[in-house]
């Protein structure tokens, strides 16, 4: 979810394909109109939002509706921003932000629960230019992180990272982790192995 600057509410849903607009006119804190954006889409589950323009990841692409705020009766097509990301679906969903560096972050989860993985974008968290362009690896070693944040005054990034299904031990554990910097590895596959 992410709020628009005159307040409307946009949410991503990962299931369902589509991106909603929930508008609040009496700022009551509920919404009194609830619309849809877009359709069809591929797990659209992180929204962010930069200068007027809601920004959607997708499993595979990053879009973007520009000026949507006022749009919202008759939605635009979206802009394709970035569509050269890994198709994949097993841990394909996105969570995506600005950085203090005004670059869009997302992770790129492992295409398996414990796997080497041949594409170097897989279990990385990777940031690109708002325009889509400069695309690269900030983190690697991240397993499937479902959130991110930077710290308000250090503006280092925090993100989590579940760690494999299945094993029955409940091991390796999920993690907060830290990156102070670009260019470190978090573990994904070496502690799994």
């Amino acid at each position: 979810m992410v709020l628009g600057d005159n307040g409307t509410l946009f949410v991503g849903s990962r299931r369902a394909g589509k991106v909603y607009a929930l508008e609040d006119f009496n700022r009551d804190g509920r919404a009194d109109k609830v619309r849809v954006l877009a359709k069809g889409l591929n797990m659209p589950n992180g929204v962010a939002w930069r200068q007027g323009a809601l920004f959607v990841a997708e499993v595979n692409r990053i879009l973007r509706f520009d000026n949507i705020e006022s749009q919202l009766n008759s939605p635009p097509p979206p802009v394709v921003v970035n569509d050269s990301l890994p198709h994949d679906r097993h841990h394909g969903w996105k969570f995506i932000a600005f950085g203090p560096d005004d670059k869009l972050y997302l992770q790129i989860g492992a295409p398996c629960n414990v796997c080497k993985k041949a594409n170097p974008l897989y279990a990385s968290i990777v940031r690109m230019n708002p325009d889509g362009s400069g695309l690269e690896i900030f983190a690697h070693g991240v397993r499937n992180s479902v959130g991110l944040d930077w710290h308000p005054q250090t503006g280092e990034l925090w993100f989590t990272d579940n760690g494999r299904d299945w094993m029955g031990d409940n091991s390796p554990d999920d993690e907060l982790n830290w990156a102070a910097s670009k260019g470190l590895h978090f573990g994904f596959p070496i502690h799994l192995c």
